[in-house]
């Protein structure tokens, strides 16, 4: 996305806005994509967790300490795979992006 987008990055950036406001804009872009995947995922999850009741061993088919603790490891990387970018399209200068394309 970030490199999809350095072009509007770099306008932004030229008009005043601070790293920062870049960082949370980018960051807020993947956490929403990051939540929404979680949301399907333990939609989907907990669907097979019926058919698949068979084959678990030591976990009740619906743990909410496995369910919470998974996702709370998966926002993580999420919002870490978007922070990194997030950190390079802070960095971007206006007359270099807008020459790019």
């Amino acid at each position: 996305m970030v490199s999809q987008r350095t072009q509007e990055i770099g306008v932004r950036m030229a008009l005043g806005a601070q790293a920062g406001q870049v960082q949370g804009m980018v960051v807020a872009s993947g956490a929403k994509l990051a939540l929404l995947g979680l949301l399907v995922g333990m939609v989907g999850a907990g669907g097979l967790t019926r058919l698949l009741q068979g084959l678990l061993f030591g976990t009740e088919p619906l743990d909410i300490m496995t369910f919470t603790g998974m996702s709370v490891v998966l926002l993580g990387v999420g919002l870490l795979a978007s922070y990194l970018p997030a950190r390079r399209a802070a960095s971007v200068d206006p007359v270099t992006s807008m020459r790019a394309e």
